[in-house]
């Protein structure tokens, strides 16, 4: 018995979409076909894999610490300018830092910052999160990219990575310092510092971030660091989602315990053992580190201290007031 002849299906319009892309693919995998066979791409060992540009992972700027931690960095400018080492705010990222490293950069500096371990792009490690491994992995990037006569900037919980590293790693290395609404001396109440914020405080921000991180960081960002719960401020929906995308990109371990940092760590011996040139830069506005316990005090421990007070600015000044800050900057750098 014979099989009836197959019913040919109708060939596609010419001018349907679908038929040209078919045809365009055909034509290109013939000419691709044609091609002479480069003979590393033709030949492979037996029992290896084909490279594919698949299997390449974008490369990124880090270093590994001593105790094995990656940390990543920026590093933009020219190798000859003289360098400024950026130190961001918890629980943010070297992103921060993004409208002081432009304005320097294009002034001919080299501009260097990092994640802290646990934050941003660095390794969300579960351990050392403290300030003698923050100072601790400031200096091995510094190392790293063997940076000299350096400008130390440190902003919040940056200013007290910045002040440890002057202290115990940067003889040698370190020409000025600049502290933005740090954290030094200490930021919690004692017997010793009567002025200080109460523990619960930080409890309470301990508390949030663990109960509802995401929501918590929205919170800050809205209200008391950027001053946009004061009245007639004009609130950057913007700068709001930058600050959150930032912090959610950090470990909440990480950021849990560097409350404990930020507000527990006594920077007293490390501001009297200090001699460069240091610039105290602070708002009277504060909400988050109130200066009449950080700046004013800190200023009276530096042996070459200057203090400059900016009215009613915010803790997160840099963004807000950049167009202040970073002419401020560039004068006592340059001077």
């Amino acid at each position: 018995m014979t099989n009836p002849p197959r019913a040919e299906p109708p060939l596609p319009d010419p001018a349907d979409p679908v038929r040209r892309k078919f045809l365009g693919f055909g034509a290109g995998a013939a000419l691709l076909a044609a091609l002479p066979i480069p003979p590393a791409a033709a030949q492979t060992a037996p029992g290896a894999t084909p490279p594919s540009s698949l299997d390449r992972s974008p490369t990124m700027s880090t270093i590994t610490t001593k105790d094995g931690v990656s940390i990543f960095y920026k590093d933009w400018g020219p190798r000859s300018g003289q360098p400024i080492v950026f130190h961001h705010g918890w629980p943010l990222s070297a992103d921060d830092w993004d409208s002081q490293m432009l304005f320097f950069a294009d002034k001919g500096y080299r501009v260097i910052a990092h994640d802290r371990r646990g934050h941003g792009r660095s390794a969300q490690v579960g351990e050392g999160h403290d300030m003698d491994h923050y100072a601790a992995d400031a200096a091995a990037v510094v190392e790293h990219l063997d940076l000299r006569n350096a400008i130390h900037i440190g902003h919040s919980t940056g200013g007290g990575e910045a002040t440890r590293y002057v202290a115990r790693h940067g003889r040698g290395r370190v020409a000025k310092l600049v502290l933005i609404g740090a954290v030094p001396p200490i930021m919690v109440k004692t017997a010793t510092n009567p002025g200080g914020l109460p523990i619960a405080v930080f409890d309470d921000f301990r508390r949030q971030l663990a109960a509802n991180r995401a929501q918590f960081y929205l919170d800050i960002p809205s209200g008391p660091f950027y001053g946009f719960n004061r009245p007639g401020a004009a609130v950057s929906p913007g700068v709001i989602q930058n600050w959150w995308r930032q912090a959610m990109m950090g470990g909440a371990k990480a950021q849990y315990d560097g409350v404990k940092a930020f507000s527990e760590t006594d920077f007293t011996e490390d501001l009297t053992a200090i001699d460069v040139p240091t610039l105290v830069m602070h708002g009277d506005d504060d909400q988050i580190v109130p200066i009449a316990d950080s700046a004013l005090l800190s200023v009276k421990l530096l042996k070459a201290g200057t203090l400059k007070v900016y009215e009613r600015f915010p803790h997160g000044m840099c963004t807000t007031h950049a167009d202040v800050v970073n002419p401020d900057l560039l004068t006592f750098i340059a001077g």
